[in-house]
C-alpha cells in the first residue's frame, strides 16, 4: 500500500524455499517458497497492517500523513531476505509493471523484521549502509546489540543476553546442576546457547551434552541429536531453538518412546501453541514475552472479505489451506509448491469466525504485540522528525523531504506508551527485559495449555528478579520439582571430592576427617574445630569437648574415696585400741610414742588421697602433692625411728653398751622432725619457684579435655618422691639388719615386710604413672598412696592388734621378752 512514507515489513510466512539445480544454460527460476503456511507469522504481518491503518486514522500521531507499507515473505531464508533488502532500497516491486501504477514513494523509511536472528543480521548488513532503521519483533540474538556492526538495529523484544541469564537463574533456583543443552545451528541458537552456558557456568551448573541441529540438516543428523537425548542421564533439557527447528526435533523424538524429561524452553518456541500437541513436553517451563491485549485486532483479523483474499497470494493460500477448498479466480501465480487438488470450490460461505487456527487465536498475544509496538515506534520516530507538538496540537509538514537517517536519529530517542505498554530503547537498541514465566499445563481433557506462573524483571535488584505466583506442573503431571544432578548433594558433615575426568558437578561425598566439620550442603572443604571443641557424631557442628577428671561421682572416685576413708578410720581405730591398751607390754615394748605418731601420719596419708579427687584448682594442685610428700615423709620418719629404736635397743643389751642414752625419746623426736623438715623445705622451694597448677590437657585425647594438675617443676616433684624413696630404702636396709634379732616379738621383721611392700608399690608406680593417660594418672597415684599406707598399716599394726584383741594371754612381758621363741 502506498503512502506518504513507506514502512517495509518482512516475515517468515513460509519456512522453506524451493531449490532447483541450475544447469547454467538457462536463466534460473525466481526463488519460490514451499511448505505449509505459518499462520502465526501471517498474523504478525496482518498486525503490522492493522497498526498502520490505526495510525493513519489517528488524529494525534502523524495527523494528515498517510503511512504505506511493503510486506514480503522471506521464507525464513537468508537468500530471500537479502533479495528483499535490495527491494526496500530500490523500491522495486516483485512484479515488473509496464503500466502507470508503479510506486513513486521511493526508498522505505524503516523496516519491521525479521523473525529470525540470522536473516535479521543479513538484512541489517545491507540496509545499514543507507541508514535505514530496522526494528525486529522476534530476533533476540545478543550479537545484534553490537552497535559497531549493527548501528541501525533496534528491537522491541529483549535480547537473548537477558533471557540466557534468566534461564540460568531459573535452572539454579530449582537446584538443577546436571542438564542437557540443545540449540538451533543458527545465530539465534549458537549465540543464545553460548550466553546461557556462560551464565550457567557462573551459577555452578554442569552440562552433560550440548548438541546443535537445523531444520534443513539431513534426517540422520536430527536422529543423532534425538539419540543423545534418549541416552542421557540429565533429567532437564534446555532448548535454545527456533520454532521451526524445535518442531522437527520433537517430531523425531515422538517416533519412539521418549523417557520423561523436563524441558526448559527459550521464548522462540515455549510460547507457541503449535507445539503443545507433543504431550511428552507437558510440564515444560520457559520465558515468554508478556501477554497483551490489542483492542480491535481480532475483529480486523476476522474481517476478511472474498475480494481481499482473492487479491493476495498469501491470503488465498491461507484460505484454501484453512477451508480445504479452491478459490475460483486467481490473479497471481502461486508461490507455494503444494497440491492443487481440492475437494470443493470456495463459495464464500466459509466461516472464519469459528476457525481454530493460530491466525485467529488472540488469547496469547505476545510477539504480535512486539510487531504492533515496532510499527508504533517507527511512527513516533517519523512524527518527531516531521511534526511539531503533540496530541491534537501537532502540526506536520507533509511535503518535507524526509531521509531515513533522520528517522534513525529519532528512533534512538523514542519513548512512549501504547496500550499501557512502555516503548523505549537503550544505547544498544534493546528494550527493558521483562518476561513471563510460562508453564505447559496438561488439563483433565488431555489438552496442553500455556499458563503464566510468574514474572522475571531484569531491572529489579539481584535476587528479586523472580516472582512465582502460581504452582508449577512438572513433567508427567507431577507437582514435585524433578531432580537433575550428576551427584546427590553432599550433606553437612561431608565434603565434595571431584570424580576424575568428569565435570565439577560429578563428585563423591567423603566424610570430614577427625576433628573437622562442614555445616553447609555441598561443602568443598571441612573446617577444623577449635582446640576445645570436637565434632558431633554427624560432623556438622562443633560441640564443647567433655571435660574429664576424677570426680566423686565416678565409680573409681567413689571406690578410692571409700578406701581412703576406711583406711583413715582403720588408723584411728587402731590408735584408739593402742591408747586403750597403752600400758600393756606389747604397746610399751614398741615405742608407743612413735606408734601413735605413725598412726596419725597414716591417717593423714589416707586422707591426703582425697585431695586428688575432684576438679583441680590452684590450691588443690599445690596441696595434693605437698600434703602427700610431707605426710609420707612423716610416716617413713616414724618407721625409720622405730627401726633405729629396735636396732639400738638390742645393741644396748650388749655388755658395756651405752647406745640408748644417745638415742632416747628426745633424739627420736628430733630425728622425725629433722627428716620431715627437709621434706617441708623441698616442698616450700618447689611451691615458691614453680608450683603445680591446673591445666586443660588437650593432647592426650582428641575428643575430650582432661583437667589435671601440671607439676610446674618436674624436678620438684621427683625430688619429693626421691626423698621419700631414699628414706624408705634406708629404713628397709636397717629393718633387714634387725630382722634376725632375738625376741618373741621382733618388730623389725614387720617393718621389713612393710618397707618391702612400700618400695615395691612405689617402684611400680613410676612406670605406671608415666604411661597412664588422663585421669588414670591420678588413679595410679591414689592407688600407690593407699596401697603403701595399707601395707604399713597391716604389716606393722595388724599383728599387734590381733594379739591385743584376740590373744590377750600373749600380751605379757614374759612372752614379749621370751628369746626362745621367734
Amino acid at each position: 500500500m502506498d503512502g506518504d512514507y513507506i514502512i517495509g515489513g518482512i516475515f517468515s510466512i513460509h519456512s522453506y524455499i524451493h531449490t532447483v539445480d541450475s544447469n547454467y544454460t538457462t536463466m534460473p527460476e525466481p526463488v519460490r517458497c514451499k511448505g505449509s503456511i505459518n499462520t502465526r507469522e501471517l498474523r504478525f504481518s496482518r498486525a503490522m497492517v492493522f497498526a498502520i491503518e490505526q495510525i493513519n486514522n489517528n488524529t494525534e500521531l502523524l495527523p494528515g500523513i498517510k503511512l504505506g507499507y511493503q510486506i514480503y515473505d522471506s521464507c525464513a531464508s537468508v537468500l530471500v531476505t537479502v533479495h528483499v533488502a535490495f527491494q526496500f532500497l530500490n523500491s522495486l516491486d516483485p512484479v515488473f509493471y509496464i503500466g502507470n501504477n508503479c510506486s513513486q514513494s521511493g526508498m522505505v523509511m524503516a523496516v519491521v523484521g525479521e523473525s529470525g536472528s540470522t536473516p535479521s543480521i543479513s538484512l541489517s548488513r545491507v540496509i545499514s549502509s543507507f541508514n535505514i532503521p530496522q526494528v525486529s519483533y522476534f530476533a533476540t540474538c545478543a550479537c545484534l546489540s553490537d552497535k559497531q556492526q549493527y548501528p541501525n538495529f533496534f528491537r522491541t523484544i529483549p535480547s537473548d543476553q537477558f533471557q540466557a541469564g534468566a534461564l540460568a537463574k531459573l535452572v539454579k533456583q530449582f537446584g538443577w546442576t546436571w542438564i542437557g543443552a540443545v540449540r538451533s545451528d543458527s545465530d539465534y541458537g549458537n549465540n543464545g546457547m553460548a550466553s546461557f552456558l556462560e551464565a550457567a557456568q557462573k551459577e555452578g551448573i554442569c552440562v552433560e551434552y550440548s548438541v546443535s541441529f537445523y531444520r534443513s540438516h539431513p534426517q540422520s543428523r536430527i536422529q543423532r541429536v534425538a539419540d543423545v537425548i534418549r541416552r542421557s542421564t540429565a533429567m532437564v533439557i534446555v532448548a535454545f531453538a527456533a520454532l521451526g527447528d524445535m518442531r522437527i526435533l520433537l517430531e523425531e523424538l515422538s517416533r519412539e518412546p521418549f523417557p520423561p524429561r523436563q524441558w526448559i524452553g527459550s521464548e522462540s518456541w515455549v510460547t507457541s501453541p503449535e507445539l503443545t500437541k507433543f504431550s511428552f513436553c507437558a510440564g515444560a517451563i520457559g520465558f515468554g514475552i508478556q501477554k497483551s491485549v490489542i483492542p480491535g485486532l481480532r475483529e480486523f483479523l476476522l474481517n476478511l472479505s472474498p475480494s481481499q483474499v482473492a487479491a493476495s497470494a498469501v491470503l488465498t493460500e491461507f484460505w484454501e489451506d484453512a477451508f480445504n477448498c479452491k478459490m475460483k479466480k486467481s490473479n497471481f501465480n502461486s508461490t507455494n509448491l503444494r497440491s492443487e487438488i481440492y475437494m470443493n470450490m470456495c463459495n464464500g460461505t466459509e466461516d472464519i469466525q469459528n476457525l481454530q487456527s493460530q491466525y485467529t487465536d488472540t488469547s496469547q498475544l505476545r510477539i504480535t504485540n512486539m510487531v504492533y509496538k515496532a510499527v508504533y515506534a517507527i511512527a513516533h520516530a517519523i512524527h518527531n522528525a516531521v511534526c511539531h507538538g503533540k496530541n491534537v496540537t501537532a502540526q506536520c509538514r507533509k511535503l518535507t523531504k524526509l531521509e531515513s537517517k533522520q528517522v534513525l536519529t529519532q528512533m534512538k530517542k523514542v519513548n512512549f506508551s501504547q496500550n499501557r505498554y512502555d516503548v523505549s530503547f537503550n544505547a544498544n537498541g534493546d528494550p527493558v527485559a521483562i518476561y513471563e514465566l510460562v508453564n505447559w499445563w496438561k488439563t483433565e481433557t488431555g489438552i496442553t495449555e500455556i499458563v503464566t506462573v510468574g514474572l522475571y524483571d531484569a531491572s529489579l535488584p539481584a535476587g528479586q528478579e523472580f516472582q512465582i505466583n502460581r504452582s508449577i506442573n512438572w513433567m508427567e503431571g507431577s507437582t514435585k520439582v524433578p531432580v537433575s544432578v550428576c551427584s546427590a548433594s553432599c550433606p553437612p558433615g561431608t565434603r565434595k571430592v571431584l570424580q576424575k575426568g568428569k565435570p565439577i558437578c560429578c563428585y563423591d561425598c567423603i566424610p570430614c576427617p577427625e576433628g573437622e566439620i562442614s555445616n553447609i550442603t555441598d561443602s568443598a572443604d571441612c573446617l577444623p574445630c577449635h582446640k576445645e571443641f570436637w565434632p558431633n557424631r554427624k560432623r556438622d557442628t562443633c560441640i564443647p569437648k567433655p571435660v574429664e577428671f576424677l570426680s566423686f561421682q565416678d565409680l573409681l572416685g567413689i571406690i578410692l574415696a571409700t578406701l581412703s576413708v576406711l583406711g583413715a578410720c582403720l588408723a584411728i581405730m587402731t590408735a584408739a585400741v593402742f591408747f586403750h591398751h597403752r600400758t600393756s607390754p606389747i604397746v610399751r615394748a614398741n615405742n608407743s610414742e612413735l606408734s601413735f605418731l605413725l598412726l596419725i601420719s597414716l591417717t593423714l596419708c589416707f586422707l591426703c588421697s582425697l585431695t586428688f579427687i575432684g576438679a583441680p584448682s590452684e590450691w588443690s594442685c599445690m596441696l595434693r602433692h605437698t600434703a602427700f610428700g610431707i605426710t609420707f615423709v612423716l610416716c617413713i620418719s616414724c618407721v625409720l625411728g622405730k627401726t633405729i629404736v629396735v636396732l639400738m635397743a638390742f645393741k644396748a643389751t650388749l655388755p658395756g653398751s651405752n647406745v640408748m642414752k644417745w638415742f632416747g625419746p628426745p633424739q627420736q623426736r628430733m630425728t622425725v622432725v629433722s627428716f620431715t623438715f627437709i621434706q617441708v623445705l623441698i616442698c616450700t622451694v618447689w611451691l615458691v619457684l614453680s608450683p603445680p597448677f591446673p591445666i586443660k590437657n588437650l593432647t592426650t585425647y582428641k575428643e575430650k579435655i582432661i583437667l589435671e594438675c601440671a607439676l610446674g617443676s618436674a624436678v620438684g616433684f621427683w625430688a619429693v618422691l626421691g626423698y621419700i624413696g631414699l628414706l624408705a630404702a634406708f629404713c628397709f636396709v636397717l629393718a633387714v639388719l634387725a630382722r634376725k634379732l632375738p625376741d618373741n616379738f621382733n618388730e623389725a621383721k614387720l617393718i621389713t615386710f612393710s618397707m618391702l611392700i612400700f618400695c615395691a608399690v612405689w617402684i611400680t608406680f613410676i612406670p605406671a604413672y608415666v604411661s597412664s593417660p588422663g585421669k588414670f594418672t591420678v588413679v595410679v597415684e591414689i592407688f600407690a598412696i593407699l596401697a603403701s599406707s595399707f601395707g604399713l598399716m597391716l604389716c606393722i599394726f595388724a599383728p599387734k592388734c590381733f594379739i591385743i584383741i584376740f590373744k590377750p594371754e600373749k600380751n605379757t612381758k614374759k612372752y614379749v621378752m621370751n628369746k626362745d621363741r621367734i
